[in-house]
């Protein structure tokens, strides 16, 4: 019987194999750095919403606290979005009038809520509660930026997971005392290692880690 294959063909054979493995494993790096472009994470994008809501100039124009619109961000998962009748507060006075919050009038009057569009959306198989995190002495700045900062929000982080286990790995990094979480200045202690230790010590935080606790 005639050979098939000549001698070089296991040459072939091997290299063949080795060429693919090499093709597959340049595939999975290339789409694991498009997983991190902003084309995906949205980080740097801002997002276009129904009303122009400019947080710079609420925050560090008129001095505004986060609580007075993100109400329930101390003792629920949701920071919750502020209702229009928290809107109409200050805007039945002042800026009566302006178009531009003419759809703010208009859910006043329908009563029908405006559709605000997410920022930071998590994947169902996510959970994150934002109580915990605020009362442990993590800072509105430090997972949303600086929101006071920006005429229109956008992600500041991806939020993908390596991103959250850093903190949770080393949370002594991130701390701050708790009556600057919502202080939009606060920069870290130049001795934010011994500060960090101490805090995380004594808030009682733990190195969270098991998979459990974000996806349950």
């Amino acid at each position: 019987m005639s050979q098939l294959f000549r001698p070089g063909a296991n040459t072939f054979a091997k290299a063949s194999v080795i060429a693919g493995l090499g093709v597959a494993l340049g595939l999975g790096g290339i789409l694991n750095n498009i997983e991190r472009t902003s084309y995906v994470t949205d980080v740097n994008v801002p997002k276009d919403q129904p009303v122009m809501f400019t947080h710079k100039h609420h925050v560090s124009g008129v001095g505004m606290d986060c609580r007075y619109c993100h109400s329930s961000v101390e003792v629920s998962s949701s920071a919750g979005i502020p209702s229009t009748e928290v809107c109409m507060g200050c805007h039945s006075q002042i800026w009566s009038e302006a178009p531009i919050l003419e759809p703010v009038r208009e859910s006043w009057r329908s009563g029908r809520s405006i559709q605000w569009n997410r920022v930071h959306d998590l994947p169902g198989y996510v959970y994150f509660n934002h109580s915990i995190h605020v009362t442990k002495g993590m800072g509105c700045q430090t997972c949303h930026g600086q929101v006071d900062k920006m005429p229109m929000v956008w992600k500041e982080n991806t939020l993908l997971m390596e991103w959250c286990l850093d903190c949770h790995r080393a949370p002594e990094k991130y701390i701050r005392p708790k009556d600057q979480v919502f202080n939009m200045e606060y920069k870290p202690a130049a001795n934010q290692a011994e500060l960090g230790a101490k805090l995380v010590a004594e808030y009682k935080v733990r190195k969270l880690t098991d998979c459990s606790i974000c996806h349950r």
